[in-house]
């Protein structure tokens, strides 16, 4: 390597409400030599990110531009209503969009469903973020729809949340620009998918070739048997004295001294 060329590295953009420390740990067990950096983004200038180069994959919220961006679709969220804990709605253990149309529900402008404005009632005016809007919340001003991971991380004491079963759902998916497909987009990709370190897909060449040279001769070493060494003629003469031990044997067994002839018999 030159003085001119940059360490290699890797750039994962994520969303609010998503956790990407276990893949981040994997990737530092297994790619340890490569760091790797976290950048958090907000969900509608993620997509963006990856489109100036700025991150080399990114776990975004769908859709995303199908036509420039790879995605590999993750897990779908449940769409949850958060609400003072003290409020009505805290009686049940799910609702529905119905059973909202008659509060005051607020429209981030950091909103991530695709839909031109909530249920019920509308705010005066639109919080600028998805934490503002929580804290209109806590202040028992009106409510608010978002997915459950976004409710988990803006948590509050004096507020709570309930399942909404039919609202639109946010899902989640790792992209990135699919003409930027390099080895360690590979990488990562079977890391995401929950692929083995020992599996040559997802992985670069080089370390799949690397891999496989060092099983090779572990393989063959545990799978044959190593020849015996003998010395020249020795199993032949082993086996020639072994047989004369046999034969004298069997010619002892027959009293060792030659039987005595009796005299002959006259004739009459």
């Amino acid at each position: 390597m030159t003085g001119s060329e940059e360490s290699p590295s890797f750039r994962l953009a994520y969303v609010p409400g998503v956790t990407p420390a276990k893949w981040v740990k994997v990737w530092n067990e297994r790619l340890p030599g490569i760091p790797l950096t976290l950048i958090q983004a907000p969900a509608a200038e993620a997509p963006e990110l990856l489109r100036a180069g700025d991150a080399d994959v990114g776990l975004v919220r769908l859709p995303v531009d199908r036509t420039f961006f790879s995605a590999i679709p993750l897990y779908t969220e449940t769409t949850v209503v958060v609400v003072p804990k003290d409020h009505l709605i805290t009686a049940a253990d799910e609702v529905t969009l119905a059973d909202l149309a008659d509060e005051v529900l607020f429209h981030p402008l950091d909103d991530v469903f695709d839909w031109d404005g909530p249920p019920g009632e509308p705010a005066f005016e639109r919080p600028a973020t998805t934490p503002d809007a929580i804290e209109l919340v806590a202040a028992n001003v009106g409510l608010l729809v978002v997915p459950q991971s976004l409710a988990r991380l803006y948590h509050r004491r004096d507020i709570t949340y309930r399942p909404v079963i039919d609202a639109p759902q946010s899902s989640v998916a790792l992209s990135w620009p699919e003409k930027a497909t390099t080895d360690l987009v590979e990488d990562f990709i079977g890391i995401v998918r929950g692929r083995t370190a020992n599996s040559t897909r997802g992985r670069t060449p080089e370390k799949a070739t690397a891999e496989q040279q060092r099983k090779r001769p572990e393989q063959g070493g545990a799978g044959q048997k190593k020849p015996t060494s003998a010395k020249p003629g020795g199993a032949r003469s082993g086996g020639a004295k072994a047989a004369g031990r046999t034969a004298r044997g069997r010619a002892g067994s027959g009293g060792g001294k030659p039987a005595k002839r009796g005299k002959p018999r006259r004739r009459s």
